[in-house]
């Protein structure tokens, strides 16, 4: 993984292009806070597992396992990661001015895309939730992993140092960072705002096109996001995702 932006192997993407199924995932039993089978994903050998297995720990486990969260550890990757990505962009856009290289940098240890980071290792497998918070989805929760994935971060800074947690972070958002900085990465505020509805009244938005305009080439579409009714965002695109997208985005504003 450290030198690899991808955690599939070419015969993997050649299996999938040709159709073959490729093996399942491993069930989180198996695999929730299994420090050394996350090493060996990342591509790292650990010297102090105990490290990655707290980074593993999500809060609500806590105090049936009388161990510390992965809490602190979030605090401290988080600025591990920020000071990695600021670094990678001070030194790859010489040209850009403060505050574009400040949008990126925002938009690279933004939930969403170190949720979406996290998913492509199936970091939520290894997580070690206390039992209802795993019944209520939090293996898949982007907030969850996203912090989880900044713990891990932590740790590996801990245990192997700042140069390694950097080409891990590196390998790991390379294209993510690649895609933003060509104006490509686009969040999924559709999931972002179901997820935090749903924390609160347990069931998902609605979405509704409630008006198009322009030529058939050229078509502008309106959507809203609707709960019980009330309007909770509006917005317009080149698509009714598109739309769907930017309503959901307006509502989370």
């Amino acid at each position: 993984m450290v030198s690899d932006a991808k955690h599939d192997s070419p015969a993997a993407k050649r299996g999938r292009a040709k159709g073959k199924k490729m093996p399942p995932r491993a069930a989180a039993p198996r695999l929730a806070g299994n420090a050394q089978a996350l090493a060996k994903r990342l591509g790292i050998t650990l010297r102090r597992p105990e490290l990655m297995r707290q980074a593993l720990r999500h809060k609500s486990a806590q105090q049936e396992l009388g161990l510390p969260s992965n809490e602190r550890l979030e605090f401290l990757g988080d600025a591990v990661l920020g000071l990695t990505i600021a670094g990678y962009l001070h030194r790859s856009h010489p040209e850009l001015a403060e505050g574009q290289l400040t949008k990126v940098k925002a938009v690279a240890v933004s939930e969403p895309v170190l949720a979406e980071v996290a998913r492509e290792i199936n970091l939520g497998a290894y997580l070690t939730l206390a039992k209802g918070e795993e019944q209520s989805g939090g293996r898949n929760r982007s907030s969850i992993l996203a912090d989880a994935l900044e713990a891990v971060i932590a740790a590996i800074y801990l245990d192997r140092g700042i140069t390694l947690a950097r080409k891990v972070i590196l390998a790991l958002l390379l294209d993510h960072l690649q895609a933003i900085e060509r104006s490509e990465h686009e969040p999924d505020y559709k999931t972002l705002l179901q997820e935090k509805i749903q924390e609160l009244h347990r069931k998902p938005p609605s979405y509704y096109v409630v008006g198009e305009s322009g030529p058939d080439h050229d078509r502008t579409f309106v959507a809203e996001a609707r709960l019980s009714g009330r309007v909770l965002g509006k917005g317009s695109g080149k698509s009714k995702k598109q739309a769907e997208q930017a309503a959901a985005r307006a509502a989370l504003s």
